[in-house]
């Protein structure tokens, strides 16, 4: 499932952010294995997002500037007949929601 492996990506990009050790965008992108110009736009999108970001020429690498957490939770669980008649009005946001992990992170 590409979800998990858009949640690994932003998890291991949080981590190399936090660690201050992301290197060059370049060396992000190979780290990420995305290209040069994708790492850009999540930093972007991530800026847009009032992520606390910023790039330091002299460690050569991103880091937040303010403490800074991403907690992503997926929960999984059957569901019972009302709740399956529920989950109908739902559908939009879970779209939604792979919509931001594809655009966000894609492969």
């Amino acid at each position: 499932m590409k979800l998990f492996m858009y949640i690994d990506r932003i998890n291991h990009l949080h981590q190399l952010i936090k660690r201050k050790s992301t290197g060059t965008p370049e060396m992000l992108a190979k780290k990420l294995n995305l290209s040069v110009s994708r790492v850009h736009q999540i930093i972007e999108e991530l800026k847009i997002m009032q992520v606390p970001i910023a790039y330091s020429r002299t460690m050569k690498s991103y880091y937040y500037t303010n403490a800074y957490e991403v907690l992503i939770d997926v929960q999984l669980k059957p569901l019972n007949d009302h709740e399956y008649q529920q989950v109908g009005g739902f559908r939009n946001q879970i779209t939604s929601f792979r919509h931001f992990f594809k655009n966000f992170l894609s492969l």
